[in-house]
């Protein structure tokens, strides 16, 4: 029987390709979006993916959608948080507005942080636990590089970064591994409408790789952590930004 794993935020963009790398490696997924199904990914019970159509900042529906999860195709053993905003509008963060703050801490902490919780209680409660288990949160390269122009997903994403760190703590002595991977600039409709802005820092040379990512590498990584590529660690971050990250003199 075909491991299951759940991804949130899984209607397109980063999601949808991590989807599709954890089916390629032969998961059960689960996609999880706030937008209705696609035709094409509208599938019976008993087959080796399912949409679901809801929104985890509904936090008191996620014990729910977890055996809801569990009936269609089989108990979940990996978790990704991957379902996210950005800032409703980019700009001085002197300007930044509660509406927008509020929207996006929801979101990228509350709603993940509860969805984790449940997914973490109800593995640990089988009778019998998959032989591997693992949480993949999806942070970004701005939990630590400050982006002026949206400060409320900065701030969210650094939340993610001590997230990950909380429940790999509680969960290794259950042997539930935690990561956290730390996207850079990747091609997707969240970075589209800034990408004259990422465009102009690829060229000034601020991409050690002098490219931008795609979402399939994004997808890759998972898999890799998913498959206990990793044994032997938990608690840790990647960062997949072409280098982003390095600090240069």
């Amino acid at each position: 029987m075909a491991e299951v794993a759940i991804v949130t935020g899984a209607g397109r963009g980063l999601g949808l390709a991590i989807a599709e790398a954890l089916l390629g490696a032969g998961f059960a997924v689960a996609r999880i979006s706030m937008e209705e199904p696609p035709q094409d990914v509208t599938a019976p019970v008993g087959s080796r993916h399912a949409y679901y159509a809801c929104d985890i900042a509904d936090i008191d529906g996620h014990a729910a959608l977890l055996a809801r999860i569990a009936a269609d195709l089989g108990e979940p053993a990996c978790l990704v948080n991957n379902a996210g905003v950005t800032s409703l509008r980019r700009g001085d963060v002197l300007a930044l507005t509660p509406e927008s703050y509020d929207r996006v801490l929801a979101v990228n902490l509350r709603a993940g942080f509860f969805l984790t919780q449940a997914f973490a209680r109800r593995l640990i409660a089988l009778p019998q636990r998959p032989p591997r288990a693992s949480i993949v949160f999806m942070g970004s390269a701005n939990a630590e590089i400050v982006g002026e122009n949206r400060a409320d997903y900065c701030i969210s994403k650094a939340g993610v970064a001590m997230m990950a760190k909380v429940f790999a703590a509680r969960l290794a002595r259950d042997n539930i591994q935690v990561f956290e991977i730390r996207p850079g600039i990747v091609l997707t409709d969240m970075t589209r409408p800034a990408a004259e802005r990422y465009d102009a820092l690829l060229a000034g040379g601020g991409i050690p790789m002098g490219r931008w990512g795609e979402p399939e590498e994004i997808g890759r990584a998972v898999v890799s952590l998913a498959t206990g590529a990793i044994p032997y660690a938990t608690g840790i971050h990647i960062d997949l930004g072409g280098g982003m990250q390095l600090h240069r003199v």
